[in-house]
């Protein structure tokens, strides 16, 4: 449990990482003080992955994080960076953009808030309907031949990008959502992968807080995008709430949280996963990293897989325009 690696050309990690979007976007306001001591607390612990993106909060979480890391060496980090997505001041989505200039221009961006002379892992966040992905990758490599990106990572790709990708340039890992409510990772995507030697890098592995004991829809922020997500919505939030009670059961069974067992569900489904945890206070990173402490028999593994198969959670994970954008969920 000390660490994994993602994928065969990726770096060795903790085997939790920190995903660090909510500290400047989409989940309402959050304390910058709490953001920055949750990061500490993080490095502290051993955590060495910080996943983030050029645009979460307009590059604020960059800068954040910049801030979170000064004296602190540099090979003590993962940094994995997504890029791609384009905003408006307003912060409206206009699309993406994964051209081989963009890339390049993103990239330089990134290493200037970051303060770094290299990103450990770059990725774009979205396929690029406009751009081969051929093109992108190849422009990444170049990036990675010149000494600014140590290795290429995906996310939300389908399993025929994903090959074409590889054929171009060694992929170190694939960045997917994964838990208990979200397993379409397992049809064919975690297969793909591991044929092919690319970890994963499993986010809302707690389907963005529902699966918590703490959750309460009534607290939500109005610039909460949960707040208009479908999976949170009316009688799907109701749904998702009751699907829950066998796990919240085995918790109980076992003096842990719902979120520490739903945890230790996606550490057990291999050691080339590396579950991403979103706290955004040092209390519930603490809780998170109970999770290690964790095993789960294999007739709690298997009750738990009867409990939630794939397709169980009611409600999409996102939105339908930002379904659209997903290469993942394409046959």
């Amino acid at each position: 449990m000390l660490q994994r690696r993602l994928g065969k050309v990726g770096p060795l990690t903790y085997p939790l990482g920190l995903g660090c979007m909510g500290m400047s976007d989409f989940y309402g306001p959050a304390d910058r003080a709490e953001s920055l001591a949750t990061i500490h607390a993080a490095l502290d612990a051993g955590i060495n992955v910080l996943d983030t993106g050029d645009f979460y909060g307009m590059g604020h979480n960059e800068l954040l994080i910049a801030e979170a890391l000064q004296g602190v060496a540099r090979d003590r980090v993962v940094l994995s960076v997504k890029f791609g997505a384009q905003r408006d001041p307003a912060g409206r989505w206009l699309g993406y953009d994964a051209s081989p200039v963009a890339v390049k221009t993103a990239l330089a961006y990134t290493l200037k808030r970051l303060h770094t002379d290299y990103i450990d892992i770059y990725r774009p966040a979205r396929l690029d309907p406009k751009v081969p992905i051929e093109d992108t990758v190849g422009a990444m490599a170049d990036m990675v031949a010149a000494g600014y990106v140590r290795a290429i990572g995906l996310s939300e790709v389908g399993r025929e990008t994903i090959r074409r990708a590889a054929q171009v340039h060694p992929i170190c890992d694939l960045q997917m959502e994964y838990s208990l409510l979200s397993r379409g990772v397992e049809k064919s995507l975690l297969a793909t992968c591991r044929e092919l030697g690319i970890g994963m890098s499993a986010y809302a592995v707690l389907s963005r807080g529902l699966i918590s004991d703490r959750w309460d829809l009534a607290r939500l922020a109005v610039q909460d995008f949960r707040s208009h997500s479908p999976r949170f919505q009316g009688p799907n939030e109701q749904r998702n709430r009751e699907i829950l009670e066998p796990l919240r059961e085995l918790a109980r069974s076992r003096g842990v949280t719902m979120a520490q067992m739903a945890i230790a569900w996606v550490l057990a489904r291999g050691d080339d996963i590396v579950p991403l945890i979103g706290a955004r206070t040092r209390e519930t990173l603490r809780e998170s990293l109970g999770a290690l402490a964790v095993t789960l028999s294999p007739a709690e593994i298997e009750a738990l897989d009867r409990a939630f198969p794939e397709g169980v959670a009611a409600g999409a994970r996102y939105g339908e325009p930002q379904m659209a954008h997903l290469d993942s969920e394409r046959p």
